[in-house]
């Protein structure tokens, strides 16, 4: 026999298990803030922009059609930009303590679809290092492009500047713990159904008919140790204004 299962019945499992559910979410995003603001290290980004021109140093007797596009052209500077021969004068240049390898991961380059601005991105744990890393890399490459592709087409569009503040890109505090409040409510309500599905206790009359499949004769019901004293003390005050009425009708009666 398949069961169902009641929107009612849904509403009343989440309310049973409100509590774990809250709780999970709360501890969630506490862990969440705990390592954005204290484990994980705040890094930084800043970019450098340079367009590439058309190169005016062609001679009159190149065939036009032998000329990449600019597009062509631009995806292989990408490459060229995270290359080890740039990126190693870059090293040298800066003094940094990291090789060419640990440099390009700090490097994205990209630029809009048939566009000829090219942007440099460098991220550091320190703002200023990463300014210094766009701006370097981007003046070594516009110094080897000659000597590399015999063009001289490259133009710096705008240097990378350090803000009086600036802001972290990573890690985001406010979106991990939002996502920390997400994953720990999809915790909190997987586990309470999870324990309504493994709980097979009886707890009311309907349980005895669907799940024993019995006929129901009686119900005992559960007297609490209140309900005790109270109905005690109403059967005494019952019982004295009855003889109180007993004792009025034989005065009368003598």
């Amino acid at each position: 026999m398949e069961e169902t299962i009641s929107l009612k019945e849904i509403f009343e499992v989440l309310k049973k298990r409100m509590l774990l559910i809250i709780l999970l979410m709360v501890g969630a995003a506490g862990i969440s803030a705990i390592i954005s603001f204290f484990v994980l290290t705040p890094t930084y980004e800043s970019s450098s922009q340079f367009i590439v021109s058309e190169n005016n140093n062609q001679t009159e007797n190149v065939d036009i059609n032998e000329i990449r596009s600019n597009v062509e052209i631009i995806n292989t500077y990408n490459e060229i930009i995270k290359s080890t021969r740039i990126l190693d004068e870059v090293v040298d240049e800066l003094g940094l303590s990291i090789s060419a390898g640990a440099l390009s991961n700090k490097i994205n380059v990209s630029n809009a679809q048939s566009s000829q601005v090219v942007t440099v991105t460098a991220t550091d744990i320190d703002p200023n290092i990463a300014a210094d890393i766009a701006n370097t890399t981007v003046e070594v490459f516009q110094d080897e492009v000659p000597t590399l592709m015999n063009v001289n087409n490259v133009n710096v569009l705008s240097e990378a500047i350090v803000p009086a503040n600036p802001q972290q890109v990573s890690p985001k505090p406010l979106l991990n713990i939002a996502i920390g409040l997400v994953l720990g409510a999809m915790v909190g309500v997987g586990l309470a159904f999870l324990l309504e599905y493994l709980d097979n206790t009886i707890k009311n009359q309907a349980d005895v008919e669907n799940r024993l499949e019995l006929p129901l004769l009686g119900v005992i019901p559960h007297v609490k140790d209140e309900d005790l004293v109270t109905s005690q003390f109403n059967h005494a005050a019952k019982k004295r204004r009855v003889r109180g009425e007993f004792d009025g009708q034989t005065k009368k009666s003598v």
